[in-house]
This record gives structure tokens, C-alpha cells and sequence, in this order.
């Protein structure tokens, strides 16, 4: 296909920035944007040079891919729907509220031979990109996500909102099955768990200690990976990598230990996850996140919420 067609369905606060994102894209015609809340939906599609819409269904046959960026509880049927119809989806995370309905999307995608992104925006971070060259046996994570309260994302806990960012990560860098979860998590402002932390151990061996909250005064995205001879903490806010290797036999008057420290340019993570969708697309090669990735961090996400549930005050 010489031009790709293409529309975001759902167009709040992020849904705005993947419009954006469509619109900068080569061999993209962003022919839509969709909201129920036609204000928000004509206001967008102006900025962007787009036509606006209210209804989804009034897109068929004008796309050949959309972005879905709707509230977490819509995910599943929007999906269902265009998948349904013959239509490529970029959906975000989560990406549905549980794994069946994930694993529902899953297979519908496969089956339709279509592409089924999952919005785990990190996997497209320069300074992961980067650092994770050297990792390959990675045996330890401590990872810290902390952000003041917002309103939006928190129509689910903070597992999904923003946890799901680093299990998506450390599945991605273990490469095994998770073996054992055990977790705590309290609600603060929300009826919903707002701070948690899970320690997940995999098949391998290797162990995760993960953070999340949305009820800090400052935000933090910190990953610590440890693996045999080197250590990588990454700063996804920042940008900032720093990297210990030991190069040599030890010494107390010389460690034989190799520093290295670099900050990327932030650059935009966004753009590049768009990007990485057209050319899975284009090139009918896998998806850099696929529906079977979104799937299992979520089944990961719903068994730290179980062991969270577990233990709550009756």
C-alpha cells in the first residue's frame, strides 16, 4: 500500500499526542479522530489538519489502521471491533482490563493475520534501547515508578496504570516465566490500590523487586539491572545510563571495574512506537510489542493484584 490510512480512537490527553504522532509520519493519511466528546474530537482533528468524529463504526472502510487510546474499559470492544472488520490496531496499555479479553484479541489478530501492537511505550526509550545491548543474563531488577496523583489513569489501580510500564520491561529483558509473586499494595487517594510493590520470581532464577506509585511528591522511573560481572541502572526520565563491567581479576588497589555514563537525547518514544506499527504493517514483520507481549504482562499484573487481594484487611 503506497499511502497507509489511518485514525486514533480516543482522543483525551494521550490520544491527542498518538494524533500527533500520526500526523508526523511519513506514508501516514491520518484521515480521523474519534471521540465521543465531539468538542474534544473537533478540537483535535483542527489542530491537526483531520476530519473529526463521534462514532468509531463511521470508520470503517476509510482506514486501514487505527491507534485506540480510549479509557482502559473500552480497549476490548474498540479492538474486537476493527480487528473484527479487517483493520490493524495499536492499542494501549493496558491492554484490555484482563487477559481473557486479551487473549480473545490475541487470537482474533492472528487469525486475521493482523497486526496487534500493545502501547508498551518504554520498549521504545533510547536509554533502554540502548543499555539493553549488554544485558543478556540478567538475574536481578529493583525498579521504582513514582509520580504524583493525576486524575486520568485512575479508573485502574496502580498495577495497570503504571506498574504494567516496567513488567512489560522485565519480561521483555528475563525472557522467562514468572514462578512465584508476592505483593502488597494500598489504596491512599483512590478505592483502588495506589501504591504497590511485588517481588516476582522467574523459572530462571532470576528475581524482580518492583515499585509503583502514583501518590509520591516527585516523579522517579528508575530501573537497577544486575546480571554476572556488570551492573545498568537506567533513568527513563532522565534519559541517563550508567553502566559497571568488571574488566579484570581484583584488586584492592585497583578494582578492575569499567565506568561508563551517558545521557541520550530524550527523544520520542511516542514517534518511534508509531513508527515501529506502520513498518510491522508495511513490512508484515512482528510487532516490536505484540498482542502476546500485552497479554503477558497483564496475566502478570492480575496475579500481583491476587496476591495484593490476598492479604488486604477483610
Amino acid at each position: 500500500m503506497s499511502t497507509l490510512r489511518t485514525a486514533v480512537v480516543g482522543v483525551g490527553y494521550l490520544g491527542r499526542f498518538h494524533a500527533q504522532k500520526h500526523k508526523a509520519v511519513d506514508g501516514i493519511e491520518l484521515v480521523g479522530v474519534c471521540d465521543r466528546d465531539a468538542a474534544r474530537s473537533a478540537a483535535v482533528a483542527a489542530e491537526v489538519g483531520t476530519t473529526a468524529y463521534t462514532d468509531h463504526r463511521e470508520l470503517l472502510g476509510k482506514v486501514d489502521a487505527v491507534t485506540i487510546a480510549a479509557s482502559t474499559a473500552e480497549h476490548f470492544a474498540l479492538a474486537q471491533f476493527f480487528l473484527d472488520h479487517g483493520v490493524h490496531v495499536l492499542v494501549e496499555k493496558p491492554m484490555t482490563r484482563t487477559s481473557a479479553e486479551a487473549a480473545t484479541l490475541t487470537a482474533l489478530a492472528d487469525a486475521r493475520g493482523l497486526k496487534l501492537q500493545v502501547g508498551h511505550v518504554e520498549r521504545f526509550n533510547p536509554a533502554l534501547v540502548a543499555a539493553r545491548q549488554t544485558l543478556t543474563t540478567v538475574r536481578f531488577i529493583e525498579c521504582h515508578r513514582l509520580a504524583p496523583f493525576k486524575g486520568r489513569g485512575a479508573d485502574v489501580n496502580v498495577i495497570l496504570d503504571l506498574m504494567i510500564h516496567d513488567l512489560d520491561v522485565i519480561l521483555s529483558l528475563v525472557q522467562s516465566a514468572p514462578a512465584r509473586v508476592s505483593a502488597v499494595g494500598v489504596p491512599v487517594l483512590t478505592d483502588e490500590v495506589d501504591i504497590a510493590n511485588a517481588r516476582i520470581e522467574f523459572a530462571n532464577g532470576a528475581v524482580a523487586n518492583v515499585t509503583a506509585s502514583r501518590v509520591s511528591t516527585s516523579a522517579q522511573r528508575r530501573f537497577r539491572v544486575f546480571q554476572a560481572n556488570q551492573y545498568v541502572s537506567i533513568d527513563f526520565g532522565s534519559g541517563e545510563v550508567r553502566r559497571v563491567t568488571k574488566v579484570g581479576e581484583w584488586r584492592e588497589d585497583a578494582p578492575p571495574l569499567q565506568e561508563e555514563t551517558w545521557n541520550l537525547e530524550k527523544g520520542d518514544a511516542l514517534l518511534a512506537e508509531t513508527k515501529a506499527f506502520v513498518a510491522s504493517i508495511r513490512n508484515d514483520t512482528p510487532c516490536e510489542v505484540s498482542g502476546a507481549d500485552g497479554l503477558a504482562a497483564l496475566r502478570l499484573a492480575e496475579a500481583i493484584n491476587a496476591e495484593i487481594a490476598r492479604w488486604q484487611p477483610r
